[in-house]
């Protein structure tokens, strides 16, 4: 029998625990250890990115089935520039590729795409790719699945400060006017709730430069399974541990008891 390429509903991942209670609204992965991965088994470096896309693939389809309203993945850092040449290209190349496999199911399942980061040394063609996929799902109204890719924290907050100094320049925008929600307007994530569920693989603990605004009052899960090894149970294991936490939000305990009851 032949494979099934047909764009898979979403609906046909297995469903939610009936016990399952907090859905978290954004879920923000840094998806990490696809090179130490390939090394445990003496593979090149470039296999072990190769192997985290079927991974990407099972966060997608798991976020969407539960009711996730966004999905944030660190694919691709503005320092991860400076790794081997031939690492960067494979990166790029899979980024193409992905994008014209993956353009279908996206489309099928009501999923909306944004990239977010810095476009400019990109090729030609990934530019376009990413045009294309945001194009062809601008309209959806399901889940929004956002890619970094040469993204940073820094750079996204810089960016945002240098358009607020321009209007404040231009004499559109007040200087004592500015607040909280002036410069989350002007991030990369405008119109996204900020994450509720962070999560890193691979055994760091570390942010690494990913949403460091938008993760102020995140919960944060660090766990030690490599990323292309981060399958359904895994995912499920992140749920539970949000689930069971209390967020409070610079409020105590006794005030968010209250206001549950």
């Amino acid at each position: 029998m032949g494979h099934d390429t047909r764009p898979r509903r979403f609906d046909s991942v297995s469903p939610a625990p009936a016990d399952s209670a907090v859905i978290p609204r954004h879920v923000a992965i840094i998806m990490d250890g696809n090179g130490r991965w390939a090394r445990a088994r003496h593979l090149p470096r470039t296999e072990g990115h190769r192997q985290g896309v079927h991974a990407t693939r099972t966060a997608v389809r798991f976020c969407a089935a539960r009711g996730v309203q966004a999905l944030t993945l660190f694919a691709f850092s503005s320092e991860n520039w400076k790794r081997p040449s031939a690492e960067v290209n494979t990166l790029m190349s899979l980024f193409v590729s992905a994008l014209e496999k993956e353009l279908p199911e996206l489309v099928q399942n009501n999923i909306r795409l944004r990239f977010i980061g810095e476009r400019e040394a990109f090729s030609d063609k990934l530019k376009h790719r990413i045009h294309e996929a945001e194009a062809a799902t601008r309209d959806n109204t399901g889940m929004e699945l956002v890619i970094a890719v040469s993204y940073g924290g820094r750079w996204d907050i810089t960016a945002a400060v240098r358009c607020l100094a321009v209007e404040v320049a231009e004499g559109r925008l007040d200087p004592a006017s500015i607040s909280v929600e002036t410069l989350d307007r002007q991030l990369s994530t405008a119109g996204l709730p900020d994450p509720d569920l962070f999560i890193r693989t691979g055994g760091e603990r570390r942010l690494s430069n990913f949403l460091l605004w938008q993760l102020a009052y995140t919960e944060l899960y660090f766990c030690d399974v490599l990323w292309p090894d981060f399958d359904e149970d895994a995912l499920q294991a992140a749920f539970e541990f949000f689930a069971g936490r209390e967020r409070r939000f610079g409020r105590t305990g006794e005030q968010v008891s209250h206001e549950r009851a």
